[in-house]
């Protein structure tokens, strides 16, 4: 019967994705160039025996590590920033749903190792512009389970509708890669005898390895949308050549057959699309945008010239050093020196044959560079510095004559503008990774999952989660029934690990505030009226913490009352020693004397102790 079925997607339909992913290939090209080329510039040019042209000095190219330093000092800000996701529910009803998912989405990053990941996407990003990531549901993980997997993508192999900025509202998106043949063939037996060819052929980097495209095959993910029932539907179908693998089209059609009675293979679950969510499962982050597209360009694109300028004038300054460091001589042709003999240092004597005329051998004029050469390589360099951001501020050093510690902290505020702006995007990106993880949880996460988490105090917990919280819910007003409401979050991003320099002005701060009596409940009206004019991380649960201890400090005053009220109508003879342990007078009365006891005359604590200390120095051997 399915042979005799039309399928929406056949290899009709596969040469008409192929003629589109070409046209977006040919639109592509100068992302293409310009990425192919900062990669190589960052690969080769510290390679000396890939720049070498000849023997000798003549063959010597200077390669210094300016904008090496930028991109390693880059990605070290963004490392030192690595972000954490706070889920805040947008109803009060969703407050515990949202607190149970800032709790175990971190887990999931953890599980897919997403520090390394977004380390690689950082290069990626910092070297050609731009960083892609891949949040998608693997169904081969945990024994067939599945979970959510995150990856970072080669750009060279991503492609969309030339022109678009946001990948969203592009009507196809591909995603190509090289498989090997004979692993194509044990997974999908419909393609043995079927592949003849790589077929389309994506570019790609210079790699150390030889890489050969012989005996492989180019699988290509093709992602699109389409308009059904009033709501945009993603489907996805993955191919080689003119063989389908896998299509949502087809898989929805056979679901509909299966409903009318007719027998059909196991279905995986959904809505007829690959995702309810609807999005492409890709996030793009840029350094400096482009207008147009969805890349960026990055620091190798804007500093590579003042670099090559660095590494020209230093080859210059070293060919000149080589010069006038080892002089060199005219000879005549008939002049009568013994060239072994003179070229050999370690022979005191040089034999000459005839007479010895002055004009027989005369040294090279060498003329040494002026020191403006010197200066116009210095300021390169900061045109460098100053472009990438990172001027020697930001890397910890401060200009001569900047002493105030007030003067070198707006320095290193200032110099960090670059890299917290950079940072911020990033988060961006990283936003919506977390919201389409969150997604797949409400989709996927159908049966229950064990997850480690850190509860209150930092005890360890294990709990049990599902999508049940996450599915939409019927809410009705006064008996009526307003329809369903889906649970929806934001999504709040802070770094996870802070610098030194952050903690210690937390604990300063912390300290301070102790000493200041901010944490006194008799005091918790005239700290929350001062905290609320400043602005510090932690500031909201801090006011929060303060309005309760003060709202029990209140609530403590008034049972103590009621307390006291009580004893003196019916054991008045308490009331006092309740009145003394209410006030404190008692303890502090009863202190006093045992202090005056032990003194004996009174004395300040401070004055007897130095007067002992006098008294056994004078003696032998005190100290």
């Amino acid at each position: 019967m399915e042979n005799q079925m039309k399928l929406p997607v056949d290899s009709q339909r596969l040469r008409e994705f192929t003629v589109i992913l070409q046209k977006y290939k040919t639109g592509k090209h100068s992302v293409e160039r310009r990425t192919i080329a900062a990669e190589n510039w960052w690969k080769l040019r510290n390679q000396a025996e890939e720049r070498k042209t000849s023997e000798g000095l003549n063959g010597f190219q200077a390669v210094s590590g300016w904008l090496h330093n930028v991109i390693v000092s880059k990605h070290a800000d963004a490392m030192e920033a690595y972000p954490e996701p706070s889920i805040l529910p947008r109803e009060a009803g969703d407050r515990q749903e949202a607190s149970v998912l800032s709790k175990i989405i971190p887990v999931i990053l953890e599980q897919n190792e997403f520090e390394k990941t977004y380390s690689d996407a950082m290069w990626q990003k910092l070297k050609t512009g731009t960083g892609v990531y891949k949040v998608y549901w693997d169904p081969e993980k945990l024994n067939g389970l599945g979970d959510i997997a995150i990856e970072r993508v080669d750009l060279l192999n991503l492609f969309w509708e030339p022109g678009t900025e946001d990948i969203q509202n592009s009507p196809y998106f591909f995603h190509t890669r090289l498989e090997n043949n004979r692993e194509l063939e044990e997974t999908y037996p419909q393609l043995k005898g079927q592949l003849k060819g790589t077929g389309f052929l994506a570019s790609r980097f210079l790699y150390d390895d030889a890489v050969s495209t012989e005996g492989k095959s180019t699988v290509v993910d093709v992602y699109y949308k389409r308009k059904e029932q009033g709501r945009s539907v993603l489907h996805y179908c993955k191919y080689v050549g003119d063989t389908v693998l896998y299509s949502t089209e087809n898989i929805k059609l056979l679901r509909l057959r299966s409903a009318q009675g007719e027998e059909t293979e196991a279905l995986p679950a959904g809505g007829g699309g690959l995702y309810e969510h609807g999005l492409y499962p890709f996030v793009f982050d840029s350094l400096f945008p482009i207008e147009g597209s969805p890349c960026g360009y990055g620091f190798i694109d804007l500093c590579q010239n003042s670099q090559t300028q660095i590494d020209m004038m230093q080859t210059a300054f070293i060919k000149n050093t080589m010069v006038g460091s080892v002089p060199r001589y005219f000879q005549r042709v008939d002049g009568a020196i013994n060239e072994e003999e003179f070229l050999d240092l370690n022979n005191p004597i040089i034999h000459v044959s005839g007479n010895l005329g002055q004009d027989s051998l005369r040294t090279v004029d060498y003329r040494p560079l002026s020191g403006n050469y010197i200066d116009m390589r210095t300021s390169v360099i900061n045109e460098l510095r100053e472009t990438s951001g990172n001027t020697e501020t930001s890397v910890g050093l401060v200009s001569s004559g900047v002493t105030a510690a007030s003067a070198i902290a707006a320095l290193q505020e200032a110099s960090g503008k670059g890299s917290r702006d950079a940072t911020r995007a990033s988060y961006r990106a990283y936003g919506k990774i977390i919201s389409l993880c969150i997604e797949l949880i409400r989709q996927f996460y159908e049966l229950p999952r064990q997850f480690r988490i850190t509860g209150n105090l930092g005890v360890e917990k294990f709990i049990d989660y599902s999508n049940r919280g996450l599915l939409p819910q019927s809410q009705s007003f006064q008996g009526i029934e307003l329809g369903m409401r889906l649970p929806v979050f934001d999504i709040k991003v802070i770094p996870q690990k802070s610098s030194s320099y952050t903690r210690l002005s937390q604990n300063e701060l912390a300290l301070q505030f102790y000493q200041l009596g901010f944490f006194s409940p008799n005091q918790a009206d005239q700290a929350l009226a001062c905290m609320s004019m400043m602005e510090f991380e932690g500031k909201d649960e801090l006011m929060q913490r303060i309005c309760l201890n003060g709202t029990m400090q209140r609530k403590l005053s008034m049972f103590q009352q009621y307390a006291l009220a009580m004893t003196e109508k019916y054991e008045p003879e308490r009331a006092a020693e309740l009145m003394g342990s209410i006030t404190g007078d008692a303890g502090i009365v009863q202190r006093s004397r045992t202090k005056l006891k032990e003194s004996g005359t009174g004395e300040n604590s401070r004055v007897a102790q130095a007067r002992r200390k006098a008294q056994s120095v004078s003696q032998p051997g005190g100290r």
